[in-house]
């Protein structure tokens, strides 16, 4: 019987059966629903046929004959439909089944990803030191501060004289008054007389005796001396 059948167990030599999976059944379970749902548009196909044959048909044996057959293909056609839905429920319960297997594998890889996370974050986090942070904090700011007081300090004026600040506002104001009545201190240096263009007295002086043409004129336009007046 062994010899012929086989052992249950499968003794050494035979070959372990396959473990089952989740998403080989839902394949098979969808194949064999959409087998049964052809079947099922065979028969609808072959009871409109019956239909058609009865409208044409009177009341008689043979009209029952062809109805006998309508009904077993209705039956036929009932008994596939009760075995689509209960292969569809199956189908769902093998999805859902499916979906929370996945969902399970899903957070453990997530809490294999944060726990590596935290692992690299504190390998990461061993070499800081939060008193070195802020004592170098303390450092910058105090280093700040040192160059504001030396620009403060390199900004200051010396050498100028002490003036009282109330002399100063009463000339601001008086330069003020000024521009307003039109009298400023520019505009007198502008109206001041300018240089005169003649010597002065060559008005009064007698006119000189025009120079004929063949006298000679020095570089600055008086007449040359004779070399023998010298």
């Amino acid at each position: 019987m062994q010899r012929l059948f086989g052992s249950s167990g499968g003794g050494r030599g035979g070959k372990q059966p396959a473990k089952a999976n989740l998403n080989d059944a839902i394949t098979n379970i969808d194949s064999r629903g959409e087998s049964i749902e052809k079947k099922i548009a065979k028969l609808d196909q072959e009871l409109s046929g019956y239909r058609e044959q009865m409208a044409k048909m009177r009341d008689g044996p043979s009209k029952n004959l062809v109805k006998q057959k309508a009904l077993r293909v209705l039956k036929q056609k009932r008994s596939y439909e009760q075995q689509r839905e209960q292969l569809m429920q199956q189908g769902f319960n093998l999805e859902q089944t499916n979906f929370a297997i996945q969902t399970v594998k899903d957070t453990k890889t997530t809490v294999e990803a944060m726990r590596g996370g935290v692992k690299e974050f504190k390998k990461s986090y061993r070499g800081v030191n939060l008193d070195k942070i802020e004592d170098l904090q303390d450092d910058l700011e105090s280093f700040v501060d040192q160059s504001n007081e030396i620009n403060e300090i390199m900004g200051r004026s010396y050498g100028m004289p002490d003036v009282d600040e109330s002399d100063l506002e009463a000339e601001l104001d008086a330069l003020g008054a000024e521009d307003i009545g039109g009298q400023s201190y520019l505009d007198e240096a502008l109206s001041a007389p300018g240089v005169p263009s003649r010597v002065p007295g060559a008005d009064s002086a007698p006119a000189s005796a025009p120079a004929s043409s063949d006298q000679q004129l020095d570089e600055f336009g008086l007449p040359k001396v004779p070399a023998s007046a010298k």
